[in-house]
């Protein structure tokens, strides 16, 4: 036998069959006639509601902004004369606008602040008690959200009397303070931290019901990942839980600055219709140049530099909410 015969022979891999041809793609069906218009005709009634709403007054708040308008224009024994920029130029060279804008963004700063740093705590505390708890705590927060602001507004007045107040006598019996009689609104700082405390006290609600809804959101193994990392409470909050929640932040604090800078009844009914300088922020003050002084156009003005003052935030918070986009 020989050698040949004895080795064995080499195994021929099959050859590759050739994949088959693929499948020619299903014809488009070509869009239907006016369905690229769908869309705006379903949005037409909304669209309009909010031209007739916003529009007008916006059109007629920017008209008179530029104009000469006063209490004779308004009873047509004048005709309104053109102004220019005459408006703006008098409530910008006014030192008293400058410091009612600071008052203005000191007040919703704090009141944001404290609204989220508040309404974020209570959203996690609900996350660690019981479900009949929780049901309890959720009935109170939209029984408060629900409340009236004139309603709430008047509670707070009757808590914070220097006469009848249930807060000074509550803290009079603390040893050593005496309350009785005290006035919170004998100086701006206080009366606006009681009228920022009842800003807090109506926004809080919404929030903690946003975040406790955006909680339920968080992957409990990411957590659970993080703690076996050794993360503490702390660093599971940081490192997990806030940048999961941060789009819901983010749009939150942009709302409740548009609120804050926006609030005029707490502040017009806790001063009973006749805020004075130290209390003045810029939704009063443009209501007081309006209506007190008689002077339209330089109300409509102040007005007009708040839209644009809350159209930066608004900015900001489109930027932020295009970045988190791109991210993720």
């Amino acid at each position: 036998m020989s050698a040949a015969d004895t080795t064995t022979p080499a195994k021929v891999p099959p050859p590759r069959q050739a994949p088959p041809p693929a499948a020619p793609d299903a014809p488009r069906r070509p869009r239907a006639k006016g369905a690229a218009g769908t869309p705006w005709l379903l949005l037409a009634p909304c669209l309009l509601v909010l031209a007739v709403v916003m529009g007008y007054p916006l059109v007629r708040l920017v008209t008179l902004s530029f104009q000469k308008f006063g209490q004779s224009q308004l009873w047509g024994f004048q005709p309104a004369e053109s102004a220019g920029f005459g408006n703006f130029t008098k409530v910008l060279s006014d030192g008293e606008f400058w410091q009612v804008v600071l008052r203005t963004i000191v007040f919703a700063a704090g009141s944001v602040i404290f609204t989220m740093v508040l309404g974020m705590l209570i959203a996690l505390l609900l996350q660690r008690v019981s479900g009949w708890v929780r049901t309890l705590i959720n009935i109170a927060l939209v029984a408060s959200w629900g409340m009236p602001v004139i309603v709430a507004t008047t509670v707070f007045k009757w808590l914070f009397d220097s006469d009848y107040g249930v807060l000074n006598a509550v803290l009079s019996k603390l040893p050593g303070v005496d309350l009785i009689g005290h006035n919170w609104f004998a100086s701006g700082p206080q009366g606006l931290a009681v009228i920022m405390l009842l800003v807090v006290w109506g926004a809080v609600p919404f929030v903690v019901i946003t975040l406790s809804a955006g909680l339920t959101q968080v992957p409990k193994e990411l957590e659970e990942a993080a703690r076996l990392d050794g993360a503490g409470a702390w660093g599971v909050f940081r490192f997990v839980t806030l940048p999961i929640l941060k789009p819901i932040i983010v749009m939150l604090t942009t709302l409740s600055v548009i609120w804050d800078m926006g609030v005029f009844p707490q502040v017009f009914v806790m001063r009973n219709g006749h805020p004075e300088a130290e209390f003045q922020l810029l939704t009063t003050y443009s209501y007081d140049r309006a209506f007190v002084v008689n002077d339209y156009g330089q109300g409509s003005a102040i007005a007009l530099i708040t839209v644009v003052l809350l159209l930066g935030v608004v900015a900001v918070y489109m930027r932020q909410m295009l970045k988190i986009g791109e991210v993720e």
